[in-house]
């Protein structure tokens, strides 16, 4: 009896571990520095990194989770920052998944000042950015805000890249930030 429920709690832990994938370092965390990928993460904009925060900019927003997090920017010049990673098990195509983000904008960001959105791409391979998956709205709260998303990649994916953008596709670009923690596993969907 104790080898029958010991192998149920095993079977169950791994159905549910094969139903989620984590991201490394999902909560940006490191020391605090201006221009600094988080570990785990790398750069998908040459010439153009990320911040690791609070400090750096004039940011003093605390974390949502953990220590740091990350801020990306778009610039006035038509430049925006973009960070990705690759998947420890791919997302298959037409599978619906499901995670959160913690996103937040800073008043302060030494003149990025104004309110943008954020991207999430799914790529085959490093920083490819093969399928928008969803976008945030435009982000103007300067608190935290944990945004539930749904994706349903129409390929499989391998990366999945997170890009700072302008707010509306089709006005002039401007400098903008938008600042990001706490990122949940990425969990299947259940399908009615």
């Amino acid at each position: 009896m104790k080898k029958q429920m010991l192998l149920m709690v095993c079977l169950v832990f791994s159905l549910y571990t094969v139903a989620q994938v984590n991201l490394d370092n999902n909560s940006f965390e490191g020391t605090p520095k201006d221009a600094e990928m988080p570990n785990g993460w790398h750069s998908c904009n040459p010439g153009t990194t990320p911040d690791i925060l609070p400090g750096p900019w004039g940011v003093v927003l605390e974390a949502s989770d953990g220590n740091t997090f990350m801020g990306l920017i778009t610039r006035d010049n038509g430049e925006w920052e973009a960070v990705g990673q690759r998947l420890r098990k791919p997302l298959t195509a037409k599978g619906c998944y499901t995670f959160t983000l913690d996103l937040a904008h800073s008043k302060t960001y030494n003149n990025y000042n104004n309110s943008i959105k954020l991207k999430i791409w799914g790529g085959k391979s490093r920083c490819t950015k093969d399928q928008l998956l969803t976008e945030s709205k435009v982000i103007t709260h300067s608190d935290w805000e944990t945004y539930e998303f749904s994706i349903s990649p129409e390929d499989t994916i391998n990366y999945i890249i997170f890009e700072a953008f302008f707010g509306d596709d089709r006005i002039k670009p401007w400098k903008g930030n938008i600042l990001i923690d706490n990122c949940s596993e990425i969990r299947k969907c259940d399908r009615a």
